[in-house]
């Protein structure tokens, strides 16, 4: 089911899908122009460095990252944050299980096109 332009959308009735070893995300309201997922981390797991020509913002809902964005590295608690702009090359190592939200522009064909 497409969530592609609802104004609400339920986590009960958002599957996760497999984004990696020890690494899940959920897709959860886009539009053309954003899209919002949470991505749930095991201690340990690596998302690891890659580019996109979004712009990303994301928050630390839960656990202890140590992110990248452009060689620089920085551990980020709940409630922080992190802005990674168009190409940059940029990762994050769980240091603690947790989550992270992730706020895309524009949205992100490709995971559309994984199944959201």
């Amino acid at each position: 089911m497409t969530r592609k332009g609802l104004a609400f959308a339920f986590d009960r009735d958002t599957a996760w899908e497999a984004a990696g070893e020890g690494i899940r995300r959920k897709v959860l309201t886009y539009d053309t122009g954003v899209m919002m997922v949470r991505v749930a981390f095991e201690a340990g797991a690596v998302g690891v460095p890659h580019s996109h020509p979004h712009i990303q913002c994301s928050l630390v809902e839960q656990g202890v990252f140590d992110v990248t964005i452009d060689g620089r590295t920085e551990r980020l608690r709940q409630g922080d944050s992190f802005l990674v702009p168009p190409n940059a090359v940029h990762g994050a190592v769980a240091i603690e299980a947790g989550v992270l939200l992730d706020v895309f522009t524009p949205m992100r064909e490709d995971f559309v096109a994984a199944g959201a």
